[in-house]
């Protein structure tokens, strides 16, 4: 299965170093990985054991990818699920606002680059079909942080594609 995801991400990638002469941007989305149990109605919890190790997981299947830009929302479990990728990428993790997703802003400064977005099951789906003008993408289940969806916008065409990296 590893032999087959570092494939995929490296033909990925080398065809994202080809097809930088026609201005490719490339968003890779992925969930937070699992959190902790909501206790005593916290609304901001960390990440489980299981959680942080999934994170490191994350940052071993994108170490052939290069990002420009890391983008997480400020909860704990998002930017926990952000740390290992942007460490072992030696970049700094931007915020973004759930609420505005895929602004004209956004889209100037990420365009041209390879981006990682970590977000929510709710948020992450949105923010996808904001980018395809299209919703073709459900709330991810609450048990799935499996998921990881890779668009490319390249000539003004859109291509997308989710695959389940299992864990």
């Amino acid at each position: 299965m590893m032999k087959k995801i570092f494939i995929f991400l490296f033909t990925l990638v080398a065809f994202n170093s080809y097809s930088q002469v026609i201005e490719t941007t490339t968003y890779y989305f992925i969930r937070h990985a699992e959190k902790e149990i909501k206790k005593n109605g916290n609304d901001n919890p960390n990440l489980s054991i299981k959680g942080l190790k999934r994170a490191v997981f994350w940052s071993d299947i994108f170490k052939n990818v290069k990002f420009d830009d890391i983008y997480s929302t400020k909860f704990n479990r998002t930017l926990q699920t952000a740390t290992p990728i942007a460490k072992s990428k030696k970049l700094n993790i931007q915020l973004y606002n759930p609420k505005d997703l895929y602004n004209g802003n956004f889209k100037q400064i990420t365009k041209g680059k390879t981006v990682l977005i970590v977000g929510h099951s709710n948020t992450t789906p949105l923010f996808i079909n904001k980018i395809l003008g299209k919703e073709k993408y459900l709330e991810i289940k609450e048990t799935n942080y499996s998921n990881l969806y890779i668009v490319s916008i390249a000539n003004n065409q859109i291509s997308d594609v989710l695959m389940q990296i299992k864990y």
